[in-house]
């Protein structure tokens, strides 16, 4: 059977950024699937949205990572490409506590192929806030990884200034923004592109690391890349009583090439349940 990187190897990756994600991502693609990165010439990645807001996502995260891809492919007439696309805001089961999700997806157009990574993680310098003096503005900076993680000024909803990286440009647009706003303010947001935040970069990296435990996962019926996850099923048995509870007890695998599918236990997941989850001991 043939190995998953046989699939990609020697190939051209096109990525579609302008935020120099090829920092984090095309090292790992290069050394395991064999593929060369590249990025196009003057690809504007503003056009499907910005996190200062002046251009709105065109839909859902993974919808607008594959817009991307497609942008890519027909700018570069290339067969292969990649594209990342973030989220930031309350994690799922934590809401007091900020996260950042990161996918990424590889569109292979030669063997009409899909695959995406994931990341979602709680460690992100994503925060705002609005002071009103250039002493709040200090100490807001030094909470957020300042000056090696880029900061936005705004005077109420004017943007100011972004990709801040010094002390004299946050100075001169916090003093811009308190004399522009009514009420002699200014509101500080982290600049959550990537070439601005390194932490975020940092989680692109995992997420490309998901994409390639998932292009390693080959179907045993054909070998194609991407034996992935499809469907849970709960009922993992309480470790007390044995009654089922809501956990995942097995998981179902397809492929995207031969539809073969596949079910088994639930992967890293106990045998049992602990009683809390059971509604039985834990009503």
């Amino acid at each position: 059977m043939a190995n998953p990187r046989d699939w990609f190897a020697g190939r051209v990756a096109v990525l579609a950024t302008m935020h120099r994600k090829e920092q984090a991502i095309a090292p790992l693609l290069e050394a395991h699937l064999g593929v060369t990165v590249t990025v196009p010439p003057a690809f504007d990645t503003d056009g499907f949205g910005t996190f200062t807001g002046e251009v709105k996502r065109p839909a859902n995260q993974l919808t607008t990572a594959r817009l991307k891809a497609a942008a890519a492919l027909r700018q570069t007439g290339a067969t292969l490409a990649i594209a990342s696309e973030g989220s930031f805001g309350p994690h799922p089961q934590i809401p007091f506590v900020a996260c950042d999700r990161e996918i990424v997806l590889l569109c292979d157009r030669q063997h009409q192929l899909e695959l995406v990574g994931e990341c979602l993680s709680p460690n992100t310098n994503y925060r705002q806030q609005v002071v009103r003096s250039w002493a709040e503005a200090k100490a807001f900076a030094s909470t957020v990884g300042f000056p090696s993680h880029g900061l936005i000024v705004r005077a109420d909803d004017t943007e100011i200034a972004k990709g801040i990286t010094t002390a004299e440009e946050l100075e001169t647009a916090v003093v811009t923004a308190m004399q522009q706003s009514p009420s002699r303010q200014a509101r500080l947001e982290t600049d959550m592109r990537a070439i601005y935040n390194p932490t975020r970069m940092e989680v692109i990296a995992q997420a490309t690391q998901a994409l390639l435990n998932v292009t390693s996962q080959a179907c045993p019926a054909c070998g194609c890349p991407g034996f992935s996850e499809v469907k849970r099923w709960p009922g993992l048995p309480c470790g007390h009583c044995g009654t089922p509870t809501p956990m995942t007890l097995s998981v179902r695998y397809q492929c995207q090439q031969c539809q073969h599918q596949q079910d088994a236990p639930c992967p890293n997941s106990p045998t049992v349940a602990d009683p809390t989850y059971c509604l039985y001991c834990n009503p």
